[in-house]
């Protein structure tokens, strides 16, 4: 499977993001009709912090468990970025331990750099840029209280 990023939401047609509303519907109804915590089981997840945060590290966090993997929790100091190793070393180095990569960051181009030496997705939980985890999540709430996302204008 082609690895694929989620740094915004660019370069994702319409019916991929209805497609993913959906996806979010049927977690919340709990109606995917398989065991939702073995989704992510034997997965690895790092959530790398730049930029300090309490709900979105603790919801990503939640999540990863929920679906049955298992996330690590590392802050951009507490990493070798911290004494000076290069975004792309430590993208590669990561790559080889976990499955997936969820960043919050200062700088985009940070997460575009980290996303081009990755061989694993790449996840934007915040950039000077985008934030298109938010987006999703209020896109959702959008379409759930209308029904559709036609003809409105945000």
């Amino acid at each position: 499977m082609k690895k694929r990023d989620f740094l915004t939401l660019q370069g994702f047609t319409a019916n991929e993001i209805s497609g993913i509303l959906e996806l979010t519907r049927k977690f919340k109804e709990n109606s995917l009709g398989i065991d939702e915590e073995s989704i992510l089981s034997g997965k690895s997840i790092v959530l790398l912090f730049q930029k300090h945060s309490t709900r979105t590290r603790v919801s990503f966090e939640v999540a990863v468990n929920q679906l049955g993997g298992y996330p690590i929790c590392l802050g951009w100091r507490e990493s070798q970025l911290g004494r000076g190793e290069t975004i792309a070393d430590t993208a590669r180095v990561l790559s080889r331990y976990v499955d997936a990569i969820v960043a919050r960051v200062y700088k985009h181009s940070d997460l575009e750099e980290m996303a081009r030496y990755a061989n694993i997705p790449v996840i934007n939980a915040l950039s000077d840029m985008y934030h298109p985890c938010q987006i999703v999540a209020d896109l959702y709430t959008i379409w759930e209280k209308f029904g559709s996302l036609k003809g409105l204008k945000v």
